[in-house]
């Protein structure tokens, strides 16, 4: 009797951790939103009903692509404005700087502020360890590591076995100037963002994830990177490309790492957003428009664009 006893509370303990296990692997799907640069454009009106449209009790965060359109002021009034409505959305919300945000402002004198601008930004929206909204999930600034303590734009946060990150690299070029003298605002920011991936992979090998999720304004352009013969026959890349380093990082980068890495970005090259992939890397052009993402483990692909959740800039739902 005490053996079969044994037997039945070695079978319930089994049974129990099958089903913990299971329960993890289930908690580990979740769903995020991208709400594009498009939405800024117009000023707050879309922004605001891009936030309302996307508040679905299961996304674990909003990614907002950018604070303000191209034709908008770069003051701090503006700012302010952006950041209040921001924080007023109920989901946690992660701002992924724009060009336009920074890199296309001038003073009165018609002289380029940039770094000012970029740098006000940093201490209106980037100021704290957590996410923006009235629900918070806590962040891992790169503004922690002493040398880099301006870079609080880049940040990292995690949802199950799938690491996120917020990567400042601006649609124009990687803010790429074409001009003689050192570029050095650009060059700064490239040992930063190369110090970041560094570490972004190595947690994820370290902790056996599952993927890596990199959001960025600018598209590296990875999946276009020719392999094999393709690569040895093509020409130098351009002297002026300015995602050519970060490009090469990521591509090396993820050839030594098991799990799925995902380009997110604000371009648009199709129709409508779909996910493509090479290998291990995928690339989703999340444009103008607001959309959201299924992560689900339970898959091959392990994300999805839910044809469902996906809202043109000019408002319209495509089904």
């Amino acid at each position: 009797m005490p053996r079969r006893r044994s037997l039945l509370l070695f079978v319930l303990a089994c049974a129990l951790a099958g089903g913990a296990r299971a329960d993890a692997r289930d908690d580990d799907a979740h769903r995020f939103a991208i709400i594009g640069h498009g939405f800024t454009d117009g000023g707050e009106k879309r922004l605001k009903q891009a936030l309302a449209d996307n508040d679905d009790k299961d996304v674990a965060f909003l990614v907002v692509t950018g604070i303000k359109g191209a034709n908008e002021p770069c003051t701090d009034k503006l700012y302010q404005k952006r950041r209040e409505l921001i924080d007023d959305a109920r989901r946690p919300v992660i701002v992924l700087p724009a060009g336009s945000d920074w890199t296309e402002c001038r003073n009165s004198a018609g002289r380029t502020n940039a770094i000012e601008r970029m740098n006000r930004i940093r201490e209106l929206f980037y100021g704290e360890p957590s996410t923006l909204g009235a629900r918070k999930l806590p962040l891992t600034r790169l503004s922690m590591s002493p040398r880099f303590r301006s870079y609080a734009e880049n940040a990292h946060w995690s949802v199950g076995k799938v690491l996120y990150a917020t990567v400042n690299m601006p649609a124009n070029n990687n803010h790429y100037l074409n001009e003689a003298g050192r570029n050095s605002e650009y060059e700064d920011r490239l040992v930063a963002n190369r110090f970041w991936l560094h570490r972004l992979f190595a947690i994820a090998r370290r902790d056996k994830l599952e993927a890596i999720v990199l959001f960025s304004e600018g598209d590296v352009k990875a999946l276009s990177q020719p392999t094999g013969l393709r690569a040895l026959l093509r020409g130098a890349v351009p002297d002026n490309d300015g995602f050519a380093e970060p490009r090469r990082l990521i591509l090396s980068l993820a050839q030594k790492f098991r799990g799925k890495v995902l380009l997110v970005d604000g371009t648009r090259m199709r129709a409508r957003p779909v996910i493509e992939w090479r290998g291990n890397v995928g690339h989703l052009a999340a444009g103008a428009d607001a959309l959201e993402v299924v992560v689900n483990p339970e898959t091959k692909t392990l994300f999805r664009v839910d044809p469902r959740k996906v809202e043109t800039a000019n408002g319209a739902r495509k089904d």
